[in-house]
């Protein structure tokens, strides 16, 4: 591996210590070296001295959901290994961007905390903690906003990753939208607007090529995710429930079969929708 002046600048900056990679008691720092151990050039794991950010942001993407999974299961246990995992994300990115001299892990630190306080001024700062949470959600918003156009972001729209999962993303185009006034007043117009998307995405099928289906669709969705927000709805907390649901009652009816000495390939689909129903009515019975 030919030789990396910068990761060899920055491993200088910390020495190694083989004693913290088996002290338990050693906290954030035993893990940073751990991480500095693996990412060593000369005698680091081969695939962790391999990643970069881009390859490392999948995993980083996928951990985030697992947090979000393990808390909705109320798995406490298992949420305390995927904050972990989560944590390690932070770690390998602040450590492949020191052995670029990008910045470090105190200086990550360093930023979220300066960050917070900033953004905090009704308990850090000399302004009143006598706020109602709309008024806190408006000042947080507009300290936001004086930051972004610090980083000369004037557009209302820039800032929004585009890398975030499309529902979630649409739904924050959408309130920032909304903070200057592109809003509909009333859920009935959203609802109004939902079933004329609807009756465009059936043209399309109809008459238009799939491209156009495809584009008709993003359409209704886009709508679908405004009327979340205006029922102050989370359409991402929705869709997982309706996952969630999908999962369990398809169980059912897949257990059902195999009580019946068969499966859902040798079924028609009148079979299994009855099971579909007796599924959800066991479901609702047992909720009341």
């Amino acid at each position: 591996m030919a030789p990396n002046p910068k990761r060899d600048e920055a491993a200088m900056g910390v020495p190694q210590n083989p004693d913290l990679i088996y002290d338990e008691s050693a906290g954030i720092e035993r893990l940073l070296e751990i991480m500095r151990r693996l990412r060593d050039p000369e005698t680091g794991c081969p695939w962790d001295i391999e990643q970069t950010f881009d390859t490392i942001a999948p995993y980083t993407i996928e951990e985030a959901y697992e947090v979000a999974d393990a808390i909705e299961r109320c798995d406490w246990p298992e949420l305390e290994g995927e904050l972990g995992d989560l944590l390690l994300q932070s770690v390998y990115h602040t450590a492949i961007g020191e052995e670029a001299g990008h910045f470090t892990f105190q200086s990550v630190v360093t930023n979220i905390s300066n960050k917070m306080v900033a953004r905090h001024p009704h308990v850090f700062g000399d302004e009143s903690r006598d706020k109602s949470a709309e008024q806190q959600t408006r000042d947080w918003e507009a300290i936001k906003a004086a930051e972004r156009a610090g980083k000369e972001q004037s557009g209302t729209l820039d800032g929004v990753a585009k890398n975030l999962p499309a529902l979630l993303r649409a739904l924050k185009l959408q309130k920032r939208a909304a903070r200057v006034g592109f809003d509909w007043p009333h859920t009935d117009h959203v609802l109004a607007k939902i079933t004329e998307e609807a009756a465009e995405l059936v043209e399309a099928r109809d008459t238009l090529s799939h491209d156009d289906m495809v584009d008709e669709m993003g359409d209704l969705l886009f709508v679908v995710a405004n009327l979340a927000r205006h029922l102050d709805i989370d359409p991402e907390e929705a869709l997982r429930r309706t996952n969630a649901k999908f999962t369990r009652r398809f169980g059912a009816v897949e257990a059902a079969l195999v009580d019946r000495g068969t499966c859902a390939q040798d079924s028609t689909l009148e079979e299994m929708d009855a099971l579909w129903d007796a599924a959800k009515r066991a479901e609702k019975s047992s909720r009341t």
